[in-house]
């Protein structure tokens, strides 16, 4: 076997400063500048998710389109969901998954609706033939200087997406997971150490750690396993979508350790070892990725 290449993980990826732009949320990975890495080229799986039927929410970009590419490659069929404006991204992701020769479903809709929630998980279960990994990950989180410049509309949407849309969909989910399934939901450093511009955002995060936790401990000893994924800054659509002050764009990372943000495919490596069957008594544990800041 080949000897690996030790990396220096400070210079892998890029440093701020970062040239700035901006794009209509929800925005597109394919438009950001530089491109962010979801491991498309460099995830190499080894069937440890073999014959498994995987969700994913918000599965287009961002830490959702790593996982969607690392299970793929590690076996799994994969339904993915995302906003019908991120389609050019979501036909990316799906043309690798089938690359991969497995099945890849794309379900766009708007999570903030219960409805279209239970048919997701609906049209997955009848898509993929079963279903026993669900990744909570879609969320919305648009920055504001002040809680006064925060609408009803706003706090809302941010809300629905984040903390109703796993509410509904879990539920939805329930019957169809049996024992060895697990749930993984993505929270965030901000549920430890929440920035001031993030005020709602902020909150879901803290929710979703919460209810990780929770759920483990309910669905425990139905041998449902229940996790999280706390990423720290990473470099996704978020950001250039309403999600970073510009000023805070420029210099996105640049206050971490590594004085760098993470890219979604130091991730996904995460995300199927909370998936896998050796990771059989990981249950109500948050796994951080910050590049050395965060708190979990």
């Amino acid at each position: 076997m080949a000897e690996e290449k030790l990396i220096d993980p400070t210079s892998r990826y890029p440093k701020p400063p970062f040239k700035k732009q901006s794009q209509a949320w929800p925005g597109l990975a394919s438009q950001m500048n530089p491109r962010p890495d979801h491991g498309e080229t460099s995830y190499k799986g080894s069937g440890r998710l073999a014959g498994r039927k995987a969700l994913i929410t918000g599965g287009d970009s961002g830490m959702g389109r790593a996982a969607a590419i690392a299970y793929a490659r590690e076996g799994a069929d994969v339904a993915i969901n995302y906003v019908p404006s991120e389609e050019p991204d979501a036909q990316d992701v799906l043309a690798l998954i089938k690359k991969e020769g497995r099945v890849g479903l794309a379900i766009p809709g708007d999570l903030r609706s219960e409805t279209f929630c239970r048919e997701l998980v609906e049209r997955t279960v009848q898509g993929l033939g079963g279903l026993d990994i669900l990744v909570c990950n879609a969320a919305r989180q648009q920055a504001h200087e002040s809680i006064i410049d925060v609408s009803s509309e706003d706090f809302d949407a941010t809300m629905k997406t984040n903390i109703y849309a796993p509410f509904w969909i879990i539920k939805a989910a329930l019957p169809h997971l049996k024992p060895g399934a697990c749930i993984i939901g993505t929270t965030s450093e901000q549920a430890y150490d929440p920035s001031p511009d993030l005020y709602d955002y902020a909150q879901t995060k803290a929710a979703t750690m919460n209810y990780v936790k929770s759920l483990a401990k309910q669905l425990g000893p139905r041998g449902i396993r229940v996790n999280g994924v706390a990423p720290g800054p990473v470099w996704t659509p978020l950001q250039v979508s309403g999600g970073a002050s510009m000023e805070k764009l420029e210099r996105f990372g640049g206050q971490t350790p590594m004085g760098r943000p993470g890219q979604p495919a130091e991730l996904a490596s995460i995300y199927v070892q909370l998936a896998a069957a050796d990771a059989s008594y990981a249950t109500g544990q948050v796994y951080g990725s910050a590049g050395g800041s965060g708190q979990p």
